[in-house]
């Protein structure tokens, strides 16, 4: 019974092995020089003045739904430039269909102002 199970545990103990060995090497080794400049706030662009559950506007929201489209959009581009000889008309077709709709949400956005920042 042990024999079917000691594979998996094998591979757990190099996975946990190969996983902590490096991280608790970075933090015996790492200096430790913390500064203001290190510590203070850079993601979101201002001082955490108050309560985490404070409301965000919507376009941050906003602009990080679109970058994630634009960035799938990229993503999907790729595969299909490098496979385009082989893929043939119907494929050329299909993206050229699926860049016009996203062309088409992008202009929608536009327009609507969602990329206009205050």
């Amino acid at each position: 019974m042990l024999e079917n199970y000691l594979p998996i545990l094998v591979f757990i103990v190099f996975a946990l092995v190969f996983s902590l060995v490096p991280l608790l090497a970075g933090f015996v080794l790492a200096p430790r020089r913390p500064s203001e400049e290190k510590t203070s706030p850079y993601e979101c662009g201002f001082e955490a003045f108050e309560d985490s559950r404070m409301k965000f506007d919507i376009r941050y929201y906003l602009v990080a739904i679109l970058f994630i489209i634009f960035d799938l959009e990229i993503a999907f581009l790729f595969p299909w430039a490098i496979s385009l000889g082989e893929i043939g008309l119907f494929g050329f077709a299909a993206m050229a269909f699926f860049i016009a709709v996203l062309t088409v949400g992008f202009i929608y956005e536009w327009k609507k102002g969602a990329l206009e920042w205050e």
